[in-house]
């Protein structure tokens, strides 16, 4: 794969729970539990995802081959985190440069 136009999205959401995670991963595969696969997001395009607690909230980190298709994801995950009392939930975007893949 090109990595020239695959990005790094990196949030960091104070306060955010683990339970508040779960909910937003069901929300996102259409009620069928926990992601487990990349073909879970709603749009194509996530390389990979990782997520976990932070001494404040969660953190989430995704790869995606494009801006556009990240941006297509935002318009669904956003409302969902909103809709779970989750604020401020404003990623931060790099240009990806090198990929390791299992």
């Amino acid at each position: 794969m090109d990595f020239a136009v695959a990005i790094a999205v990196i949030f960091q959401i104070p306060g955010m729970t683990q339970a508040q995670y779960d909910q937003s991963a069901d929300a996102v595969t259409g009620g069928r539990g926990a992601v487990q696969n990349v073909t879970d997001w709603p749009v194509p395009g996530l390389l990979s995802h990782t997520a976990g607690p932070t001494p404040d909230g969660w953190f989430v980190v995704d790869v995606w081959e494009s801006e556009e298709a990240f941006r297509q994801f935002g318009e669904i995950i956003i409302p969902i985190l909103n809709g779970l009392g989750v604020a401020d939930a404003q990623p931060k975007v790099y240009p990806v440069h090198a990929m390791v893949k299992s």
